[in-house]
């Protein structure tokens, strides 16, 4: 489960896209890729984040932030 981030970062700009896009694929993940940042921090801030997600996470609000923050940075929020 912890390299699941490193996989996912190591993909190109557009699987990622396509990843995140897909309405319920893009949820599961991005709790994916923040369980696996979680479990290899293991601080609160990303379980807080991780939490979020998790309650948060399914509408389109957040998942519009991360897209457009990843075409920017090649990562998502708090995740790299």
């Amino acid at each position: 489960m912890e390299n699941f981030c490193k996989w996912f970062n190591s993909q190109s700009l557009l699987i990622k896209l396509i990843l995140l896009l897909i309405p319920v694929v893009g949820w599961v993940i991005e709790l994916l890729v923040r369980l696996s940042k979680f479990l290899e921090k293991k601080d609160a801030l990303s379980l807080v984040v991780f939490l979020l997600f998790v309650f948060v996470g399914w509408g389109w609000f957040l998942n519009l932030i991360d897209v457009i923050y990843m075409c920017v940075t090649g990562h998502l929020i708090l995740a790299d």
